[in-house]
């Protein structure tokens, strides 16, 4: 059998990045490159169910070979990568027997992975470690996921005295970019219930995420030269500094944790003339999150009266909410995910997703799916790594969570 390190490795040379302002289903056609490369795959395998449809989600079946009634387990990955940092030209570097320490990832350009910056990466001295060069994101969101999955996969094949039900896989594209479920066919993929690999540390389990939303304000200023501008100009920049400046600074993502929500800013573009910012909106708590709103409002309602009526404008869209309420009703999948964590020698770390999934969504749509580690660090940027022996016991509790559905 090939490793989950060796599948990986393969699949993170692919550049499947997504693009938040394409209007296509997926958003770019180079995520079919990694789709249409895991259905050959899959098919080579033995799978013989296996399917990629026009929006870019690969559904396979792999069917019971038991004689009792269980449910139909499904396990989803997501292909794209996050367009926050470069993710094409990727070089992974291979730290074998990680002995602690700082690590030197880009000698050419004096880039180093610091025990300073990430202390936990010294969790994992002794183990193999799978870094980037410095210069662009890893992939191991969610190729790490799908390296998983398809070597659980392989397993089950090889391996035909494994008992198991019915099992369904998913790759989906655009995760990273809110859309990745937006045509998916929860009756056609078939699943009961289902796991998305797309968690970060070993032991991470979750079932709790944000509520989210997406923000884009646009700001008219009215440029003058500036010779002449008192009384006249209005400085679209400066205004948007202003308004950014009424959110409240402590509920920035960088001084949150756990179950604290935020603003987070993340493009801010213009001129005198005219400028646009883009925020996203995030809480764990609904009445929190619907407050988050309604006071991004408020600021544009202040701005509008301070400096004209059209001064500002925003337009606020949901994008995801708290699968939660969804998941509870049928804790016995959490229970289950704990158990195949520790006959894995793994310790489940039940926690709240400070982010969204796939299974959110999916979770809404009628299909409860928690969220369980692929093993990856700091996800969508130059200092991505993951353990090998992390995916390993990711591809272990898969395999355990279907046993346990077969017992």
């Amino acid at each position: 059998m090939e490793s989950v390190k060796d599948k990986f490795l393969r699949y993170v040379a692919v550049d499947t990045m997504s693009d938040p302002d394409s209007p296509t289903q997926p958003s770019t056609n180079k995520q079919f490159v990694l789709l249409e490369l895991l259905k050959k795959e899959l098919i080579e395998m033995g799978v013989k169910e296996v399917d990629v449809d026009k929006y870019g989600y690969l559904m396979a079946t792999i069917p019971s070979n038991i004689e009792k009634d269980a449910p139909a387990i499904g396990f989803i990955a997501h292909v794209d990568s996050s367009p926050d940092a470069p993710g094409n030209n990727i070089k992974p570097n291979i730290f074998e027997n990680y002995q602690g320490g700082d690590l030197l990832i880009n000698k050419e350009k004096d880039i180093w992975l610091k025990v300073s910056d990430f202390p936990e990466i010294e969790k994992y001295i002794g183990q193999t470690l799978i870094t980037t060069d410095g210069t662009t994101l890893l992939g191991a969101d969610d190729k790490a996921g799908i390296a998983e999955i398809m070597t659980a996969a392989q397993y089950i094949i090889s391996h035909p005295e494994f008992k198991h039900p019915e099992i369904k896989i998913g790759f989906t594209p655009d995760e990273e970019i809110g859309r990745g479920v937006d045509c998916f066919d929860v009756k056609k993929f078939g699943a009961t219930y289902a796991y998305t690999m797309d968690g970060g540390a070993i032991g991470e389990l979750e079932y709790e995420n944000f509520n989210a939303a997406s923000v884009k304000v646009h700001i008219q200023g009215r440029n003058i030269h500036p010779g002449y501008a008192k009384n006249k100009m209005l400085n679209a920049i400066l205004i948007g500094a202003e308004f950014n400046d009424l959110l409240p600074v402590d509920q920035r993502p960088e001084y949150t944790a756990g179950y604290e929500g935020f603003f987070h800013i993340h493009k801010f573009s213009g001129t005198v003339e005219e400028a646009d910012i883009q925020y996203i909106i995030r809480d764990h708590d609904f009445g929190l999150y619907e407050a988050k709103k309604q006071l991004i409002k408020e600021c544009a309602d202040f701005i509008n009266r301070k400096y004209g009526e059209g001064t500002v404008s925003i337009e606020v869209k949901d994008q995801y909410f708290n699968m939660k309420k969804e998941v509870e009703p049928h804790y016995h999948i959490i229970e289950t995910a704990v158990k195949a964590m520790k006959e894995a020698d793994v310790t489940p770390d039940i926690r709240p997703i400070r982010g969204g999934t796939d299974g959110a969504r999916l979770s809404f749509m009628g299909l409860p799916c928690p969220n369980i580690f692929a093993g990856g660090h700091n996800f969508h940027g130059r200092f991505e790594y993951v353990p090998v022996e992390s995916m390993e016991k990711a591809v272990k509790v898969i395999l355990n969570i279907l046993k346990i559905y077969a017992e």
